[in-house]
């Protein structure tokens, strides 16, 4: 640091506001473009350029510059300009998190609407089927049952609960055909 601007800096550390006009006519200009290398925004760099003079300022009396003040001020310019660009970084990723909750809500909205839907068509499609295929129909894709349980269960053959199954899953198909598409992703597991 050179004698003149440890002058400078010892009547701004006194609290003379002419030491920091002085420092402020300056650097004010050069740091704002500096400032502007960085963030790209005139105004976001004048911004941070006043803070960190207003900063100057403020903790004047306990500032220690071992090197230059003009290095000194760049650093300090330097530094609010990568918090201001940390800081805009944190902005996007939360507005993009928040855009993120707000579709997966709406998916899961529209997804238990077409779920309740497609429910209620496959209930009417199911009061379709006769009694005995709608009963064996049941068994094997609402409790899980396996044919040859059903068989048992019902007193009849497994080649009956077989055929039962074919016809009440070709009528279903029929039934529900405009719903297919939903019937096929909702209900991947139900298809033999």
């Amino acid at each position: 640091m050179d004698l003149s601007e440890k002058q400078v800096l010892d009547r701004l550390c006194e609290g003379d506001a002419s030491a920091f006009e002085m420092i402020f006519k300056t650097y004010y200009q050069p740091l704002c473009r500096y400032a502007y290398s960085f963030l790209q925004d005139k105004e976001e760099a004048e911004e941070v350029v006043q803070a960190s003079l207003i900063t100057v300022w403020e903790k004047r009396q306990a500032l220690s510059i071992e090197t230059s003040l003009k290095s000194y001020l760049y650093r300090m310019v330097r530094n609010s300009c990568l918090n201001v660009i940390k800081h805009e970084r944190v902005k996007q990723q939360h507005a993009a998190h928040e855009l993120y909750v707000k579709e997966v809500a709406y998916e899961s909205v529209a997804h238990k609407i077409q779920a309740a839907e497609l429910e209620t068509k496959i209930m009417q499609a199911l009061k379709v089927l006769p009694e005995q295929c709608r009963l064996v129909f049941q068994l094997s894709r609402f409790e899980e049952l396996k044919y040859q349980e059903i068989a048992d269960q019902l007193q009849i053959s497994v080649k009956t609960v077989e055929n039962h199954m074919g016809k009440a899953l070709k009528l279903m198909r029929e039934q529900l055909k405009d719903y297919l598409p939903l019937f096929l992703i909702f209900m991947k597991d139900w298809i033999v």
